[in-house]
C-alpha cells in the first residue's frame, strides 16, 4: 500500500505541473499542429481539459506497467479516475459559472486541481477495493474514445457551447483589464494564446 501510495502522490505532482506546463507547449512550439493534438490550442473548455487528460493518460500508462502485477485492479480504476477527473473540468467549470455568472481566476485553478485530486484519490481507492475490475475493457473502451474525440475535434470542433471559443474584440478587452490569466475560459472573458504573455505580466 506504501508503494501504492508514493506513486499516487509523484501521480499527482507530475499531472500538476505537466498540466500547467501544457498550457503554454503550443504557443511554445510555433504553433505546431502535432502539438496541438496533445495540449490546448484555443481557450475553449474542451481544449482545456486535456490540461489533465494527457498528463494523465500518461502517467496511468506508466503505473500499469509498475504496478499490475502488484495491484491487479489498478488498471481499471486508473481508467476510471482519467475518466472521472476529465468530467470535473468542465462540470465544475459551467456549474459555478451559472451561479456567478463569470469566471474567476482561483476557482479556476482550484477546478484544476480538484479534478486532478478526484482523479487520483478514486483510482487509489478503487485499486484497493477492485469493484472496477470487471468493467476494465468497458473503461478502456470510453477512454479510448475520449482520446480519438480530442484528435478529432482538436481541429475540427462540433457547434456546441463546449468548443467555443471567445471573439478577438473579446478577449482583447479582456486582457487589458485581467491582471493574470486564467487557465480557463468564461464565456467572453479570456484571452487566447497569442495574448498570454500580456495577460500573465500585465
Amino acid at each position: 500500500m506504501k508503494q501504492l501510495k508514493t506513486y499516487t502522490i509523484i501521480g499527482i505532482l507530475f499531472v500538476i505541473i505537466t498540466g500547467t506546463l501544457a498550457h503554454f507547449f503550443y504557443d511554445w512550439s510555433g504553433n505546431s499542429r502535432i502539438v496541438g493534438f496533445v495540449t490546448p490550442i484555443n481557450e475553449s473548455v474542451w481544449e482545456h481539459a486535456k490540461l489533465l487528460f494527457f498528463p494523465m493518460l500518461l502517467y496511468t500508462l506508466f503505473m500499469i506497467c509498475r504496478l499490475r502485477e502488484e495491484y491487479p485492479c489498478i488498471t481499471s480504476s486508473l481508467l476510471f479516475g482519467l475518466l472521472a477527473g476529465t468530467l470535473l473540468i468542465p462540470v465544475l467549470y459551467y456549474a459555478y459559472t451559472a451561479v456567478l455568472g463569470k469566471n474567476l481566476l482561483f476557482l479556476d485553478i482550484g477546478i484544476f486541481l480538484l479534478s486532478v485530486l478526484a482523479a487520483f484519490r478514486l483510482s487509489y481507492e478503487f485499486t484497493l477495493s477492485c469493484r472496477l475490475k470487471p468493467i476494465t475493457r468497458l473503461l478502456g473502451t470510453i477512454v479510448f474514445l475520449l482520446l480519438v474525440c480530442f484528435l478529432l475535434f482538436t481541429y475540427n470542433p462540433p457547434s456546441s457551447r463546449i468548443f467555443e471559443i471567445p471573439s478577438p474584440a473579446q478577449t482583447k478587452t479582456a486582457c487589458l483589464h485581467s491582471p493574470v490569466y486564467s487557465c480557463f475560459p468564461a464565456p467572453g472573458t479570456d484571452c487566447p494564446h497569442g495574448h498570454m504573455q500580456s495577460c500573465v505580466f500585465s
